[in-house]
């Protein structure tokens, strides 16, 4: 594949009639590029970076990003014509393109992929893709010169919500009548979306205006004040109109009016009043669209001055930049990383450059934007998954027209277009979130945002209280520069951390359910304080799963080899793996009893309870199932900063850098499951979830206090949570793992085999780890072995783990001959229906 990928621009124009071959990207999941001939016509067209719709096998219909351009016709097939070109400009810059090659190679995926995952959806059209009128397209009043064919699909889409864009050439009954869906795209009379739940539903905002010849026509208005005399209430309207759009000082005001609602939500005036001025002609009523970026403009503020701490630290890494590309801040929890990041962030932009804000949860975008864009105002652009495919595309155009220049996003952030990058912040950098599982590429935001800075001259700050292992083991090595902010904000202080010993208080009988009677007591007194308390449970739903206690029955997943969680809200049993649900039976399928109960608890049961035993509180739950909607993080997050929520329930999505000034107590109700899981980061993970949470507490100068629940208070984690002891921690498990052979010190490669027959998976898995040892040093191959959950959506499971050295100069041959390896294992007989995932460097 690499040969083939040089990303040259164009050779230069030529007098002489040349032909002309492109190398596209397909979005599919083809080892190679595949090639087409550029009609004469297209020949300036066509260019490294844009999109252009071409036919791929007998019907299929694609856009796809053209990677090169250049004179060599296909050896092995006869190369198909391009059908259109898409764009004026490239949507895909050079950098992007030598990332999305290293993201291939890397992550041992192909190209297709890495653009299937990059692109928005909007960005990515097929044969199947739908259009529709655009909403503010109205053919009577605008006065667009349409071709027949254009007034043709018009006409059909008048009849039809939306069309795809087979049932156009059907319409037509032309091959190319692509041409026709790009001209009417370019004067707005329709958009493009790929799904039904994608369809574009713009913003709109009623707006209204004084009726222009009010404006125009002089002595008209002082006229209208004297009718409307008699009329108080009319006049008040009238007035209020007149102080929010003052037109006496520039009549062009008018033309943009006033949202209704500045007038309607006011209090002091008469909704019918209002209407009765819109009846009579006096003011006008009108729809505004508006974008569907929810950012439109901001008040531009001054950055908050930073600290004597704080200063010192920028300057460090100011400093450090200088000398290396890489820094890592090491800052404990409350120590006001954010205000270094924005004041860095602004040093950024007056350099003339663009900035990357990685975040590893959803549910950090919403507190931090609120700060960015007092800052930065419409400068500001936000992506992540919970915005449309629609708003995506816009935030992609906006970074290639300039008018982003900061953009916050989660990790598929690292795809989008920056072209003039000058800095990558990524924040709690030590996440597991930032490794994308399925499907692929399956990548980590932290690697390739490091990456994408290098292949783009740009500095990288990663910023973590705990940071990861490897991280801290490069800036001890001297690969990246280190910064360390040891005290918190202002007056505030490290929480006190206290241990509740659950076996012993259950023996005295202390234990309330699953609350100890120190949290429950230290609950209640915040909540008389008027203070906020955060519980965190490390599962979601009512319980891990249901037991009957005569036959001990317990219900499985049809598709995967784990137990149904259940789900009180929706009275349903639920497999976290694959989504499989059904409904909570009465009585055990097994035996018939009636005594089936819950085992174990999660954040649902974990909310119900409290809200009995403590009925005064407004307590509030945050995990997967109650952000599913856009805005529910927001809503949550608003509730709680705003004082209606005083207690929040959560999983790991509370302890990700949330900032409330009045949370004093944080509740860890079972560390144990956290401690005791079956990876070599087990303790590494624990340390850093605990620290994470406990750091919700007493951040604005308000004594904070953490009550960890456990059954093994002597567990040597806990003195190092307690008292905050990240080097000794360190210095424990980088011990560990160069003993054992662990990242830092190797790079590990997970390969899972998967069949829907088990003895098969298990066959497959010992025939290709036979062919790896034969290929890689047999030191390097472990396996193959039954994961712990063995059948995930009805396929079985066998995993082979590869350790290769760290230093190792052949790592990329390495890749190669376990590619080899896979590619063999497909063309046995005995293994047509195998499925192989490579998962370079797994979390």
């Amino acid at each position: 594949m690499s040969e083939l990928l040089n990303f040259n621009y164009p050779p230069e124009p030529s007098t002489d009639r040349v032909t002309l071959f492109a190398d596209v990207i397909l979005p599919l999941p083809l080892p190679k590029l595949y090639t087409y001939r550029i009609p004469y016509e297209m020949n300036d067209e066509v260019l490294v970076g844009v999109r252009v719709i071409v036919q791929f096998g007998a019907k299929k219909v694609l856009s796809c990003i053209v990677a090169d351009i250049h004179e060599n016709a296909p050896a092995d097939y006869q190369a198909k014509y391009i059908l259109d070109v898409l764009d004026d400009k490239p949507i895909i810059t050079k950098p992007q393109l030598r990332l999305f090659k290293w993201i291939a190679d890397y992550y041992m995926c192909t190209l297709g992929e890495v653009i299937n995952a990059a692109l928005p959806s909007a960005l990515k059209l097929s044969s199947e893709s739908r259009i529709q009128l655009h909403p503010h397209y109205n053919p009577e009043e605008d006065e667009l010169i349409l071709a027949p064919q254009e007034e043709k699909i018009i006409f059909a889409l008048h009849n039809n919500q939306a069309l795809t864009f087979t049932e156009v050439g059907n319409l037509l009954q032309l091959k190319s009548y692509h041409k026709f869906i790009k001209s009417l795209i370019q004067k707005e009379a329709i958009i493009i979306y790929e799904q039904v739940s994608d369809k574009f539903s713009p913003k709109v905002v009623k707006k209204i205006r004084l009726t222009e010849h009010f404006v125009q026509e002089e002595g008209l208005l002082e006229e209208l004040f004297n009718q409307l005399t008699p009329q108080p209430k009319q006049l008040d309207v009238l007035l209020n109109y007149l102080q929010l759009v003052p037109v006496h000082q520039d009549v062009n005001l008018n033309y943009h009016g006033i949202e209704k609602s500045a007038l309607t939500n006011n209090p002091h005036l008469s909704a019918s009043s209002i209407n009765t001025l819109i009846k009579k002609g006096v003011l006008e009523q009108f729809d505004q669209i508006v974008s569907r970026f929810p950012i439109e403009h901001g008040n531009q503020q001054l950055p908050m001055a930073l600290s004597e701490h704080q200063l010192q630290a920028k300057d460090e890494i100011l400093g450090l930049f200088k000398e290396k590309d890489t820094v890592l801040l090491h800052g404990v929890t409350g120590s006001g990383k954010t205000e270094v990041y924005i004041d860095l962030i602004k040093h950024a932009l007056d350099s003339g450059g663009q900035v990357l804000y990685l975040l590893p949860e959803i549910a950090l975008t919403a507190q931090i934007v609120t700060r960015l864009i007092k800052v930065f105002g419409d400068k500001l652009g936000i992506y992540h998954s919970k915005f449309s495919d629609n708003e995506r595309a816009e935030v992609w155009q906006g970074i290639l027209s300039g008018r982003f220049q900061v953009i916050v996003g989660v990790r598929s952030s690292i795809f989008l277009p920056f072209h003039d990058l000058s800095l990558v912040i990524i924040d709690e950098e030590h996440e597991p979130s930032y490794k994308q599982y399925d499907p692929a590429p399956r990548y980590n935001a932290r690697e390739t945002g490091l990456m994408m800075a290098h292949l783009q001259g740009a500095k990288t700050l990663l910023g973590s209280a705990t940071p990861s292992i490897e991280s801290y083991y490069n800036c001890k090595t001297g690969r990246w520069g280190l910064v360390s902010m040891t005290k918190r904000f202002g007056e505030a202080k490290l929480p006190e951390i206290e241990l509740v010993d659950t076996r012993r208080e259950q023996q005295r009988k202390n234990m309330h359910s699953h609350f100890s009677a120190k949290l429950l007591t230290e609950i209640e007194e915040r909540l008389k304080r008027q203070e906020q308390v955060i519980l965190f449970q490390n599962r979601r739903g009512y319980a891990p799963f249901i037991s009957c206690d005569e036959c001990s029955w317990i219900p499985k997943c049809k598709f995967c080899a784990v137990s149904l969680s259940y789900h009180k809200y929706n009275n349903e049993l639920r497999c976290h793996y694959c989504g499989y649900h059904e409904r909570m039976p009465h009585d055990c399928p097994a035996c018939g009893a009636t005594t089936l109960k819950s085992m174990g608890f999660g954040t649902e049961k974990v909310e119900d309870e409290l809200k009995l035993m403590l009925p005064s509180a407004e307590v509030q739950r945050m995990d997967l199932d109650t952000t599913k909607k856009k805005n529910s993080y927001q809503q949550i997050i608003s509730d709680f900063e705003t004082g209606r929520t005083n207690v929040l329930v959560g999983t790991q999505m509370v302890t990700k850098g949330l900032d409330f000034e009045n949370v004093s107590l944080v509740g860890i109700l079972n560390a144990d499951t956290i401690i005791n899981f079956p990876d070599f980061r087990a303790h590494e993970r624990a340390y850093q979830l605990f620290v994470q949470v406990s750091g919700r507490a007493g951040r604005k100068g308000k004594p904070g206090s953490v009550i960890i629940q456990t059954r093994d208070p002597l567990q040597p984690i806990f003195n190092k949570v307690r008292s905050n002891d990240y080097s000794t921690l360190y210095e424990h498990e980088i011990e560990e793992r160069m003993r054992f052979g662990y990242p830092p010190f190797t790079r590990m490669i997970r390969i899972t085999v998967k069949h829907a027959d088990d003895k098969t998976a298990e066959n497959a898995a010992i025939v290709l780890t036979k062919d790896l040892s034969d290929r890689l040093d047999k030191q390097q191959v472990l396996g193959p072995e039954v994961p712990y959950i063995f059948k995930i959506r009805n396929l079985f499971l066998q995993e082979i783990h590869i350790k290769l050295p760290r230093d190792s100069t052949n790592l990329k041959a390495a890749k190669s001959q376990i590619a080899q390896a896979i590619f063999n294992l497909k063309l046995l007989a005995d293994f047509k229906g195998i499925r192989v995932v490579a998962d370079v460097d797994p979390v």
